[in-house]
């Protein structure tokens, strides 16, 4: 599978039924092959080969999206973080809290970037406050709440 920084590794050509069958399966990830294989014109066989073979290479994976808001966490936030030291370290030492759903190591004006979820304000001041920003590294962080959300899109690559 390519790195997600350098784009390094083989990237596999996908072919217009490959991301119709994707398509299909953003949109009903338990679709059966019975249903799925005929709508790209395959058949049942055929479209399990298929949905094998991209999973495999790392092109999709099939999961479960949780809704935060429906779960009792209703608070989600971006957590910009400016540190010193290395940022690769740190970034495995927040990949160990919980109720961090994203981090990433970036450019520009932070070093770091998370998105959080969290049962309220209380939480998000005792993960920000006693979790972040006592990690070694750590030399700032900003936050973000998010007050809606208008998208969220899982599509890439198939248009």
């Amino acid at each position: 599978m390519a790195d997600a920084v350098t784009g390094a590794g083989a990237t596999p050509a996908l072919d217009d039924i490959d991301k119709a069958l994707i398509r299909l399966l953003q949109t009903d990830g338990r679709m059966p092959y019975s249903k799925l294989g005929p709508a790209v014109g395959l058949s049942s066989a055929a479209a399990r080969q298929r949905v094998q073979r991209l999973m495999e290479s790392g092109v999709i994976e099939i999961v479960a999206v949780s809704q935060p808001l429906k779960l009792g966490f209703h608070i989600q936030a971006m957590v910009g973080i400016r540190a010193d030291g290395d940022i690769r370290a740190l970034a495995a030492a927040l990949a160990e809290v919980e109720q961090l759903v994203y981090v990433v190591v970036s450019s520009g004006h932070y070093d770091l970037i998370v998105e959080l979820v969290c049962t309220d304000a209380r939480e998000l001041l005792a993960i920000v406050n006693d979790r972040i920003r006592t990690l070694p590294g750590v030399t700032s962080t900003e936050t973000y709440n998010y007050l809606y959300i208008e998208k969220v899109k899982y599509a890439w690559g198939t248009a």
